[in-house]
């Protein structure tokens, strides 16, 4: 059984999420986490419910997304998995922090990379790996069929999608992800986003105006 856990993290407001199994192994994804406050935040979790973090994962790698990576790296000792054509993002990611203001250390250990159709694994739990560019050149979703869920990073949004104006962005590449990658899901798949509340496969198609079946 795997269980989730959700920070809001940082000015821009995303979602950190801590995917943890009953053996106590747990996946951080998309750490968030900007100044020390945070960073605390995050670990007392982890430390709050005897967790061994064993991942560190990138949907993709746009600032927000990669503030924490860093301190996940030199608490743990993880190394980051990501899509390969996300380096690139990755390397820019401190100059897109100062535009923003936000400067932060980039991480700087090892790259592993995660390819479509290739498996994740917590333990004895499995995450499929979906390949859905378009908001990011490299963005990936990790599913979990068993239990009916995706975190999908900033790909889908409840009614909304993924930016699309940033480098490596498509709005035509956006909609043929979510349509091959996402709606093919059974429709009371829970979609965990980089941003806001989740949602579902169903209601997306139903309601989702940017992105119609």
């Amino acid at each position: 059984m795997l269980h989730l856990n959700v920070s809001l993290f940082s000015p821009i407001q995303e979602n950190t999420y801590i995917l943890h199994n009953d053996d106590g192994l747990c996946a951080i994804i998309d750490p968030g986490c900007y100044d020390q406050e945070e960073r605390e935040v995050l670990s007392a979790y982890i430390s709050d419910h005897k967790l061994r973090p064993v991942l560190l994962l990138n949907t993709h790698c746009h600032l927000d997304h990669v503030f924490g990576n860093r301190y996940v790296h030199e608490t743990y000792g993880l190394e980051l998995h990501l899509h390969p054509l996300e380096e690139r993002m990755l390397a820019l990611a401190p100059a897109s922090g100062l535009m923003w203001n936000m400067p932060f250390d980039n991480y700087q250990g090892p790259l592993h990379h995660l390819k479509p159709g290739d498996p994740v694994l917590l333990g004895s739990d499995r995450l499929d790996v979906l390949f859905m560019p378009g908001h990011s050149p490299g963005s990936v979703g990790f599913y979990h069929p068993g239990q009916g869920f995706i975190i999908s990073g900033d790909v889908l949004f409840r009614e909304s999608v993924g930016r699309t104006d940033l480098p490596g962005g498509s709005f035509e590449v956006l909609q043929d992800s979510i349509r091959r990658a996402l709606y093919t899901l059974p429709d009371e798949t829970v979609v965990h986003s980089g941003h806001g509340p989740e949602t579902t496969i169903g209601w997306e198609k139903l309601h989702n105006p940017y992105v119609c079946l």
